[in-house]
C-alpha cells in the first residue's frame, strides 16, 4: 500500500493512454506500407535479384525486340525498313510501359537510344552502324572499370555502396576491396568480350550475326556481372557488420 500511495501522486498528472493508442504506438501505421512491419535488418537484407536489377524478364524482352526488328527489317526491305521497324517498335514498347504506369525514364530512354542508333545508320547509309554506339560504349566501359581496379577504387564497390547508402567504410577493409575488385574485373571482362566479338562482326559486315550477338551478350551477361557484385556486397556487409559488433 505504501508503494501505491507513493506512486499515485507521481502518476496523477499523467494522462493514461487508451488501449488503442498504446497499440498504435507499438505497431507501424498502415500507411507506412507492408515493408514498415519488417525488422530493419531483414528489410535491409532484401536485395533485388540480378534478373530484377536487369529489368526482369520483360526488360530482357524489351531490350531485344528493337534489335530483332532492325535485323529482320533489314533482311526484308533494307535499311529504311529496318529503321522504321526499330523505331516503331520502340515507340510501342514505350507506350506500353506508360500504360502500365511504369517509370517514364526507361520508356523515353529506350526510344531515344534507338533513335540515335537509327540516325547514325541512316546518316552513314550502312545497317551495321546501328550497332556502332553500343560497340564503342562497351570498350569505354571496359577501360573505366579496369582502370578503377588499378586505382584501388573498384567501380563495382563505388557504385553499389553509393546506391545503397553504405558509405565508404568498405574502402578501409582490404578484403572488401579485394572482393569488389573481383566483381569489377568480371564486369570488365564482360564489356571487353562484348567489344571484341561485336567489333569483329562489325568489320565482317555480319549484320544479322551482330544483332544476335548484341542480344545474347546483353542483359544475360550483365546478369552474371550483377551476381558477382551481389556476392561481393554480401561478403563485405557481413564482415563490416561483424567488425561493428
Amino acid at each position: 500500500m505504501a508503494i501505491n500511495q507513493t506512486q499515485q501522486p507521481l502518476d496523477a498528472g499523467r494522462p493514461v493512454p487508451e488501449a488503442d493508442e498504446r497499440r498504435s504506438a507499438a505497431e507501424p501505421s498502415p500507411d507506412a506500407g507492408p515493408g514498415a512491419r519488417q525488422h530493419p535488418e531483414q528489410a535491409h537484407q532484401q536485395r533485388p535479384s540480378a534478373l530484377e536489377q536487369a529489368g526482369g524478364v520483360r526488360g530482357l524482352i524489351y531490350s531485344a525486340l528493337p534489335v530483332l526488328a532492325f535485323v529482320i527489317g533489314n533482311n526484308i526491305g533494307g535499311l529504311k525498313t529496318a529503321i522504321i521497324a526499330a523505331l516503331a517498335l520502340s515507340v510501342v514498347i514505350a507506350a506500353e510501359r506508360l500504360f502500365r504506369k511504369e517509370s517514364i525514364m526507361p520508356a523515353i530512354g529506350g526510344v531515344f537510344g534507338v533513335a540515335i542508333a537509327a540516325g547514325i545508320s541512316w546518316w552513314t547509309g550502312s545497317a551495321k552502324d546501328y550497332f556502332l554506339i553500343g560497340i564503342w560504349s562497351n570498350l569505354a566501359a571496359a577501360l573505366v572499370f579496369g582502370i578503377s581496379v588499378l586505382a584501388r577504387r573498384p567501380l563495382a564497390g563505388v557504385l553499389w555502396n553509393s546506391m545503397t547508402g553504405r558509405g565508404t567504410a568498405w574502402q578501409e577493409d582490404r578484403r572488401s576491396r579485394r572482393d569488389f575488385s573481383i566483381a569489377t574485373i568480371v564486369l570488365t571482362v564482360i564489356f571487353a568480350a562484348r567489344f571484341a566479338v561485336q567489333q569483329y562482326l562489325y568489320e565482317a559486315d555480319e549484320v544479322g550475326t551482330l544483332g544476335t550477338a548484341k542480344i545474347i551478350m546483353g542483359y544475360p551477361l550483365l546478369a552474371v556481372g550483377l551476381l558477382a557484385v551481389a556476392w561481393a556486397a554480401r561478403a563485405s556487409h557481413r564482415r563490416l557488420r561483424a567488425a561493428e559488433h
